[in-house]
């Protein structure tokens, strides 16, 4: 079996025990971004499976962009990452 060069990690397990390889993050041309999609994302830059320069690059999304999602994500889970929750979690 051959196996193609990856810089970095080809997998990496989480805190709790399920694994997410490259292959379980979305599709580099996603236009639609639902929750999971944007959770996945966040959770491969922060458990190290990507960098994120590398994922803002891959999806073409902003600096400030990932941040928010990193931030909602961290204060107040995957919900906060909906579309429609958006103005509940704003912090003013």
């Amino acid at each position: 079996m051959f196996l193609k060069k990856v810089d970095g990690p080809r997998a990496v397990t989480l805190q709790d025990g399920s694994v997410i390889t490259l292959a379980d993050l979305p599709d580099k041309h996603t236009r639609r971004w639902v929750a999971s999609r944007k959770a996945a994302v966040v959770r491969g830059v922060l458990y190290g499976l990507i960098t994120a320069e590398s994922a803002q690059r891959r999806y073409g999304i902003s600096a400030e962009e990932f941040q928010e999602w990193v931030r909602a994500v961290s204060l107040h889970g995957e919900a906060a990452l909906r579309a429609t929750s958006v103005q509940k979690y704003i912090q003013l």
